[in-house]
Order: C-alpha cells, then structure tokens, then sequence
C-alpha cells in the first residue's frame, strides 16, 4: 500500500515541528518545510531525524513560502521526494510587530505575504496533484485571531481572518471534487506567543493540537469547510454566525447584538437568501 505524503510547512519547531511528527505518525510521508536562517541552528533537520528514528518517512525542503519562486519549489519537492501529494498543511507564518494602528508599521504588507499570499500560491500549485490523490487534504492553520481581532496585532488578526475566509470558499468550490479543506486555529505556547512576564504552561504544548492536525490531514476526515479550535488535547468548533433579521430602529440594536436565534452558512450566498427570506418573506 502506498503512503500518503504530505506537505507541512513552517515546521522546523513549536507547532509545526508537533504537526509534521503527528502526520508522521499516522503513516503518512512527510516533507519538514522551514526556511533556513543565516547565523541560526537549522531546526528542521532534527525534526526529520525524530520521524525517521520514530519509523516514519520524512524530507527536508529549505524554500521560504514567501520567496519568488518558493510555493511551486515547495510542491515540486514533495513530488521529486514522494511521487505524489495527498494533503498540505499550511502551517508557515509571522506575527509581525505589536503594533497598534496609527502607533508605527504594522508591517501588514510583509505579514500578509507570508500569512496569505503565500498559502494562496501554494494551494494554486498543489491543486493538480491533490485533484489526482483519492483523499486530498488542505488543513490551513489560522488562528481566532482571525475571527475575533487581536489587539496590538491587527496585520496578523487581517492576515488569518483573510486565509480562513479563502479556505472556506475552496472547501465550497472543492466539496465536489473529494479534496477537503478545513481551518485549524490552534491554542499553544510557542516562540510566537512567548512573554518575558509570563511562565510558559505546559499545559499548551504544542502537541496537544497536533492530534487534531493530523487527523485533518488524514484520509479518515470525512468533513470540509469547518474551523476547528484546539488546544491542550481539547478542541472546539467555530463559525461565524449571524442573528435572525429585524427591521432597523436604533433601539433595536442591542437585543440583536445578543444574537437571538444564531444562525451558520455555508458560503455569502447562503447567509444573504436567509437575510432575504426574514426581511421580505419570500426566496
């Protein structure tokens, strides 16, 4: 039977070296996407030797997601290494600074390149060969972040609000094909989320959202256009959701804020027909 093979990228440490070590364990081949820094010990090559230690398959790629040429290098790797690709975890990204609006350069150029642009190349050059896999995966690693804002951080919290809403409309445009994509915004301590006023809790390894990653990833998933949260060896769904229609008055905002009779789509187009059929009775 021939193993998966499956693309994680950004995972010389923290999650994404967690992620890779899961998906490896599953049987899946992996192949340990992270950019090399100079003058900085290169992480990904330890992972590599965990899984291969661990009785798994696993290679190195050293493209940067963002470079010029870097998403088609990346999935061209996976298929000089394994002849094939079944799923991709977009993993890579950056924080930026912390920043708040109208304070100094939030850098949201730079952290939507490696956040968002970078994911979207990426999914453009595996689509053809996660068409061809009888079980194509795309999980995209965000973060609640992108639902609820983040003070401080609104380039990052723009950057993964941007990539959950794209990997929701691939999961409608995908459905039909076989190729299932859903968001997974983790909850771990990392060098991303680290404070120098604060003991890390080991509590939030970044292993206890690696099951749920994994899983995703699998051929076992048999669900598409979710956003999940984890954390802990915990999870929990998310959606944006919306409140039934009223008509408008200015002191009616306040009972619908509480979103009375909450109410999830799949797609705009879903959420305006129910706005539709509430204001005017009728499809």
């Amino acid at each position: 039977m021939t193993r998966r093979s499956t693309i994680v990228t950004g995972a010389g440490a923290g999650l994404g070296a967690a992620f890779a070590k899961a998906v490896a364990a599953e049987g899946s081949q992996v192949l340990v996407n992270n950019r090399r820094h100079a003058h900085r010990p290169y992480l990904a090559q330890g992972v590599v030797d965990q899984i291969i230690a661990a009785g798994g398959a696993a290679a190195i790629d050293e493209h940067a997601v963002d470079a010029l040429d870097g998403p088609e290098a990346i999935i061209q790797a996976a298929l000089d290494q394994f002849a094939g690709l079944d799923a991709l975890v977009l993993n890579a990204g950056i924080s930026g600074p912390a920043i708040k609006v109208g304070e100094g350069d939030t850098e949201l150029r730079q952290v939507m390149e490696v956040n968002f642009f970078a994911n979207t190349r990426l999914v453009e050059a595996a689509l053809p060969h996660l068409r061809q896999s009888p079980s194509g995966r795309i999980v995209m690693i965000s973060s609640t972040g992108g639902l609820h804002g983040v003070r401080g951080r609104s380039a990052y919290a723009a950057s993964k609000g941007a990539a959950t809403a794209y990997a929701l409309s691939l999961s409608d445009e995908l459905r039909r094909e076989g190729v299932l994509v859903n968001v997974l915004t983790p909850y771990a301590q990392t060098k991303m989320t680290a404070r120098p006023d604060r003991e890390p809790d080991p509590r939030l390894a970044p292993e206890g959202a690696a099951a749920m990653c994994a899983w995703l990833a699998s051929e076992a998933c048999d669900r598409t256009g979710e956003i999940w949260v984890a954390g802990g060896g915990y999870m929990r769904a998310a959606k944006a959701v919306e409140s039934r229609a009223a008509r408008f008055r200015p002191d009616g905002l306040d009972e619908l804020a509480t979103l009375p009779e909450p109410r999830g789509f799949r797609g705009g187009e879903a959420a305006f027909a129910d706005f539709y059929r509430d204001a005017f009775g009728e499809d």
